[in-house]
């Protein structure tokens, strides 16, 4: 396992909450400023500079459920509020993205041009903000200074590392049911046409050489696909043409996003979490809440703007059909935490947890508003 792949794994995982956020506010009319705000103040939040320092350091992937708890808290960083079944469908598109995107790579280290892909459409988002532009572009240079010097096999394990994370994941999305990149068990389809890996030649000869290093002998095969080569390798600069389109925003043209739990999978999705997943009561995924939650600084909502809630599906009777029909074994638990385990960080956490408390709530109906911050207030 990679000690490297954290800040790649939260960075684009975010950019795609960004795109279905951003697709989500405009498919619900919701004012151009007060989406703008939710927009801004969430990234503000993911690039806040004490955050990202604490996400750069080498450490290990934790389990789904923490990571799903930052995203949790990143989501409800500004006015906006998602109850349990959107914040279920967000996470879902998420990461199935992203496992798109990995699985694809024509190579290991295109994963960096994928996340430069993310971090180009988030600055477009934020253009008219030199400040939040310039948090970003600092991301950029600890991505240039952290992964510029790794080599082929470091980033091989890096990719390994994130297909481990999603591996057994198996939700059918509906953009990718539609394009056939995705079959009717949740499965990718991976192409057999296009370019083929920068620096590689198109497939359909074999050389062989002798003892000296000569070649001696060739012999063409048929590949059964349709390859062409390369014509060009994506800027890893901080301004470019980065050539690979994964990465970049699928939402862009305006249709509907769905979601459905393939039935062959959730069984097996479920024991793999058992087995796999760190117990969240350990030290160290303790740890790894309170150092990363710590360096998060979430913007509280003022008294005198009332929130709104967002849906992630068409209508609001399909959002409920959603929650009540969600398997219970996909369903994300609060995490209960003793405080007679370890009472100095269960003050930590306290600590944190108060800095995210939300003072004045946002004001809608209560049947159609579940708050998910209600997910951690056990700690």
């Amino acid at each position: 396992m990679s000690m490297r792949t954290l800040p790649l794994l939260f960075l684009n995982l975010g950019g795609e909450m960004l795109y279905i956020l951003d697709q989500r506010l405009r498919a619900q009319n919701i004012p151009g400023d007060k989406a703008r705000r939710v927009l801004h103040d969430i990234i503000l939040t993911m690039f806040n500079k004490n955050f990202i320092e604490e996400l750069f350091k080498p450490q290990e992937l934790y389990s789904k459920k923490a990571l799903r708890t930052i995203y949790d808290r990143l989501a409800h960083a500004s006015i906006m509020r998602l109850n349990q079944a959107s914040m279920d469908k967000l996470y879902d598109l998420m990461t199935m993205a992203l496992k798109y995107q990995v699985l694809l790579c024509p190579r290991p280290k295109d994963v960096l041009l994928v996340t430069f892909n993310h971090l180009d459409a988030i600055k477009g988002f934020i253009q008219d903000n030199p400040a939040l532009v310039h948090l970003v572009d600092e991301t950029f240079r600890q991505l240039f200074e952290v992964y510029g010097g790794l080599s082929a096999g470091e980033f091989q394990l890096i990719r390994q590392t994130l297909l481990t994370f999603f591996q057994d994941l198996h939700i059918r999305v509906s953009i990718f049911l539609k394009d056939k990149v995705q079959n009717s068990n949740g499965r990718f389809v991976l192409p057999v046409s296009g370019p083929v890996p920068w620096g590689t030649e198109v497939p359909g000869l074999i050389r062989m050489f002798n003892n000296k290093g000569e070649e001696v002998k060739r012999v063409e095969f048929q590949h059964g696909g349709d390859y062409v080569t390369a014509p060009k390798e994506g800027s890893f600069e901080l301004y470019g043409d980065r050539v690979l389109k994964l990465g970049t925003n699928m939402y862009s043209v305006n249709r509907p996003v769905e979601t459905h739990t393939s039935g062959a999978s959730k069984n097996l999705a479920s024991q793999t979490q058992q087995n796999i997943a760190p117990n969240p009561l350990a030290k160290e995924e303790l740890n790894f809440l309170a150092k990363l939650m710590g360096g998060m600084e979430i913007k509280k909502p003022s008294g005198s703007e009332p929130g709104f809630r967002l849906n992630l599906f068409t209508t609001d009777e399909e959002e409920e059909q959603a929650a009540l029909t969600r398997p219970e074994e996909l369903a994300h638990e609060v995490v209960n935490i003793q405080a007679t385990q370890d009472q100095q960080r269960n003050q930590e956490l306290a600590r944190i947890m108060g800095e995210f408390e939300v003072t004045d709530q946002p004001r809608w109906s209560a049947s159609k508003g579940d708050d998910l911050l209600a997910m951690m207030d056990e700690l």
